[in-house]
């Protein structure tokens, strides 16, 4: 009879070993040898009378090893299934250099390891430390909104001469010496770039340039700080170099763009809010500002929900099995990874993992579950949002057998399912602080937004 016994071997990590003996795979391998001389073709003998010496002495190694090893995986995973040991991912074989052998049926004892969940207490939100932002929208930030309106839908033409700040100038980049002269092997990109998105010493100089003309200059002092980071981007130069913005290039202008900006009137106003009755200026601003202050009410709790995420993985303390999870990483995925791989993949590894255990055991206690109705419902909205950004117009009755087709669509009802329950989750956590108030500039606060991110 089979036996699986269990040792302790390293810190959250345990062995299982398996023991068969003969009457645990003896039988299957004689049914399998018989099962291969009926339906075996052996040149010389009929199909179905093949002797079972031969087939044993063809065959019979493999489907003896087979039947082992199926016998082991069995008992493996029945163990697993009466026990319920708290595991991570799958049992890992340890090295087995035992042979088997047919000839001679005997006792085999393979052995696995194991890892183990740690014990998890959650950090206590009440003594989270949370700042929920007041973004503050400023008249100014409302005339920008507009202006890019206007400009995202306005008519483009193709001007003689650079003269507007606002001008596309679509451009080639050649890198060069000091002295204006190519590089070889250099660098040689197409690009886009808004005039006044240059310093001004040399947007006045690119004023007055037609198409064909060409300008050098050094990277460093020709874009605002912003606009440099983006250009060094688009020309794939590494950011982190401190050396990267001293590089020279010529630019050639290829092409001139200017947008003319729509006009400020009711059909403008149509087009942007149709849902609404806007008439006038003032009543278009109204609605600017509150579609404006529902995204800045996001992205506020967009952030709120970013500092409860970082407290609870710092706060909550585990330990893990680190060895097993390494050798695990190293061979359990499609193609075998190089320590050196694991080593740079593991911190963020152990991150996800660590958040994977901390939000499935709030979302256990706290019965935080979402509905298929609620999925429906979620899709609903995205696609309504989706096409009504577009003006599809009125008539939706196509819209529920859409729905019905994308509910059949299983991976996209997981993907809409995981952010639901995330959001829920979150939305859960949140409600267990108590965050302070603070006020903030829009400006200042996507700046700090950005700094977080790199």
């Amino acid at each position: 009879m089979a036996t699986v016994a269990r040792q302790n071997i390293d810190k959250l990590t345990d062995k299982l070993s398996v023991t068969i003996n003969k009457e645990d795979y003896m039988p299957a391998f004689e049914t399998k040898l018989k099962s291969y001389s009926k339906t075996a073709n052996i040149p010389g003998f009929r199909k179905g009378n093949v002797p079972a010496g031969m087939i044993k002495k063809m065959y019979g190694a493999g489907i003896f090893q087979e039947e082992v090893l199926r016998s082991v995986e069995k008992e493996l995973y029945k163990y697993l299934t009466d026990e319920k040991p708290e595991i991570f991912a799958q049992p890992l074989p340890l090295t087995n250099d035992m042979a088997v052998n047919m000839s001679e049926p005997d006792s085999y004892t393979f052995d696995f390891e194991i890892g183990l969940k740690p014990a998890l207490n959650v950090a206590p939100l009440d003594k989270a430390a949370i700042i929920k932002y007041e973004i503050e929208l400023t008249p100014e930030a409302i005339d920008e909104e507009i202006s890019r309106m206007q400009t995202k839908g306005g008519t483009m033409s193709e001007p003689e001469e650079i003269s507007e700040e606002d001008d596309v100038l679509n451009v080639q980049f050649t890198e060069t010496n000091e002295a204006g002269e190519a590089v070889e092997g250099g660098i040689v990109k197409d690009n886009s770039v808004m005039l006044k998105y240059f310093s001004n010493k040399l947007q006045k100089e690119l004023k007055g340039k037609k198409a064909g003309d060409s300008i050098s200059f050094n990277l460093k002092n020709s874009f605002e700080k912003d606009a440099l980071q983006n250009i060094l981007v688009d020309l794939g130069i590494d950011t982190d170099d401190k050396n990267a913005a001293d590089k020279h290039f010529t630019m050639k202008i290829e092409k001139i763009g200017r947008v003319e900006k729509r006009e400020l009137n009711e059909a403008f106003y149509k087009e942007v809010f149709p849902e609404k009755d806007v008439k006038t200026e003032e009543e278009f601003k109204q609605a600017i500002k509150e579609d404006f202050s529902k995204h800045l009410e996001a992205q506020s709790k967009n952030q709120v929900h970013d500092q409860l995420y970082h407290y609870l993985l710092d706060e909550t303390k585990l330990e893990f099995p680190e060895a097993f999870l390494k050798r695990w990483l190293q061979s359990g995925g499609e193609e075998a990874k190089t320590p050196e791989q694991v080593e740079q993949e593991f911190p963020d590894f152990i991150n996800q993992l660590k958040w994977t255990l901390i939000s499935e055991k709030l979302t256990e206690e706290n019965k935080i579950e979402v509905s298929k109705e609620e999925v429906k419902e979620k899709m609903k909205q995205e696609v309504m949002g989706y096409f009504g950004q577009m003006n599809m117009g009125e008539d939706m009755s196509w819209l529920e057998s859409y729905i019905d087709r994308m509910m059949n669509d299983e991976k996209h009802v997981e993907s809409t399912y995981r952010r639901l329950a995330a959001t829920k989750l979150f939305d859960y956590i949140e409600s267990q602080v108590k965050p302070k108030n603070k006020k903030i500039g829009q400006k200042e606060f996507f700046e700090m937004l950005d700094k977080h991110k790199h």
